[in-house]
């Protein structure tokens, strides 16, 4: 079982990811199925944006705040000052994501916007250190590095694919519930 939780915590953006899937499956498993493809969307959609930027940046804030130490051994880079930054940035990123929950196609494009030009520049600069520095170290070169390319890449095509549906406009009526 501890093997189980330190595999979570390394790929923690990985585990956000699957949680937010088993929560839209449960969604539309419990809240009468629903077939329109707007609705299918708008439930993998918002389940998305509070696992993997609501919950993730506040995991992150709490990461870079409080256990500094050890999230910046597990990158693989020197403790700063500069860390408890990002981690206040994560957590304004975060509050973001859980509003955005429940929110309109605008807010959540604004939302999705910030994480993912700094996820963007992050897998940039972990890529440097693995060519200049030699960081293989999990928080640099492992998920974390993929899934800073990867995860804005799916937020978009959510975005695109809630913009594209026709029910979109009705949904939007709907969608506080």
């Amino acid at each position: 079982m501890v093997n189980l939780i330190v595999l979570a915590m390394r790929n923690d953006t990985l585990t956000f990811l699957i949680l937010g899937l088993i929560c839209s499956l449960l969604e539309w498993l419990f809240c009468s199925r629903p077939k329109k493809k707007a609705k299918v969307i708008e439930i993998i959609f918002s389940w998305f944006l509070l696992f993997n930027i609501g919950l993730a940046y506040l995991f992150n804030f709490i990461m870079h705040v409080f256990l500094g130490d050890f999230t910046a051994h597990f990158i693989g880079w020197p403790q700063s000052p500069f860390q408890m930054e990002v981690g206040f940035a994560s957590l304004g990123i975060a509050v973001n994501g859980i509003i955005s929950f429940r929110g309109s196609i605008a807010f959540r494009a604004a939302t999705i916007i910030v994480p993912a030009l700094f996820l963007w520049g992050a897998a940039g600069v972990h890529l440097y250190q693995m060519i200049v520095t030699h960081n293989f170290e999990p928080g640099n070169a492992g998920s974390v590095f993929w899934t800073d390319i990867f995860m804005p890449v799916i937020a978009f095509l959510l975005l695109w694919m809630q913009y594209r549906t026709p029910e979109r406009h009705a949904m939007q009526k709907v969608i506080v519930r």
